[in-house]
């Protein structure tokens, strides 16, 4: 097993440690040739000639490993699976510059280059490994799902097709001619981008909220902007993305290929999210005859956005652990 040596061990999460569970932080390379640094769960009660079924776990868009991410691995680590968060490509404590870079590639790549590491590992069985994806990442679980046959299980919770709200906004609200002004002014900060040797910031959480927001924008200003899911390495916390990443978004749509999935897919999204039109997209695409369990899509009632991302009360991880021991067995 690859151990990170020099990367910090202490528990710098924003949940409480759980007496269940052996964590250990770990790295591994993607195709791209990006060390991708993660935290690896373990059951406490595992034995060594266990072989356990795995789940790789990575979101949101913009998070680290030690928000949602490791909440979710925690718990499911709790209820007897391997479980991997991972920071992707350009962010978090994983390699790759320029830094804050989003790639709907390489952040599908991630997923399986996760899959690749846990394939090897001598307590998980290889034949039982599934993935999970949160908000963003979500969309690009998926994604791998439909390229990447040795997923055998894939939930995207509270999913966001970055693709598609990236090129058409939110609601598909752009239209031919906004997307093209969109794209003149991104390819016109390439041109200053290279003629300075830096990368422009698109816009980040603000420090404070005027209270003419959204509401989703205060949703996601409570958890990471306040105590309850800040952390100093998460972009919506601490930083911005690269404004130029948005043009890889916009050009390359993911879920392509949703209707090849012949493993199941599991969509949990709340009823109240500004968001949910993205999963009840993709639930649309999935098919059925065939592969007739390959889809479910559970509403969680008078959830948001953000609940899914740290709420207990909320978070079906009674379903989630059923969905998992029932399509990794």
């Amino acid at each position: 097993m690859a151990e990170a040596k020099k990367l910090n061990n202490d528990w710098d999460k924003t949940f409480k440690k759980s007496d269940k569970i052996i964590v250990q932080k770990i790295k591994f390379k993607n195709r791209f040739g990006i060390t991708l640094v993660g935290d690896l769960y373990k059951p406490m009660t595992i034995k060594k000639e266990d072989k356990l079924p795995a789940i790789v776990i990575s979101g949101p868009f913009g998070a680290v490993k030690e928000q949602a991410s490791g909440l979710y691995a925690q718990a499911l680590a709790e209820r007897g699976f391997i479980t991997l968060a991972f920071d992707p490509s350009f962010t978090g404590e994983s390699s790759g510059t320029p830094r804050h870079v989003a790639s709907p590639d390489i952040n599908t790549e991630d997923f399986s280059a996760a899959v690749d590491f846990l394939s090897i590992q001598p307590q998980i069985d290889s034949d039982k490994i599934g993935v999970l994806g949160i908000c963003g990442f979500g969309g690009f679980a998926i994604n791998a799902a439909s390229i990447d046959t040795r997923i055998k299980a894939t939930t995207a919770i509270t999913m966001y097709d970055m693709t598609r709200v990236s090129a058409f906004g939110y609601n598909d609200s752009l239209d031919e001619n906004a997307r093209f002004e969109m794209k003149t002014a991104l390819n016109k900060q390439r041109t200053e981008d290279y003629k300075t040797g830096t990368f422009a910031k698109a816009p980040s959480n603000p420090d404070k909220l005027n209270g003419d927001e959204p509401q989703f924008v205060k949703d996601y200003w409570e958890y990471y902007k306040t105590k309850r899911g800040y952390h100093a390495r998460s972009i919506n916390s601490n930083g911005n993305w690269n404004l130029t990443s948005s043009l890889s978004l916009i050009n390359q749509p993911i879920l392509q290929y949703v209707s090849e999935i012949r493993t199941p897919v599991l969509l949990i999204h709340g009823e109240n999210a500004h968001s949910r039109y993205f999963s009840e997209g993709v639930y649309n695409k999935l098919k059925t005859g065939k592969y007739p369990d390959n889809k479910e899509f559970l509403l969680i009632k008078s959830a948001n956005h953000t609940d899914l991302y740290d709420n207990l009360e909320k978070i079906p991880f009674a379903k989630l652990e059923s969905f998992y021991k029932y399509n990794l067995k």
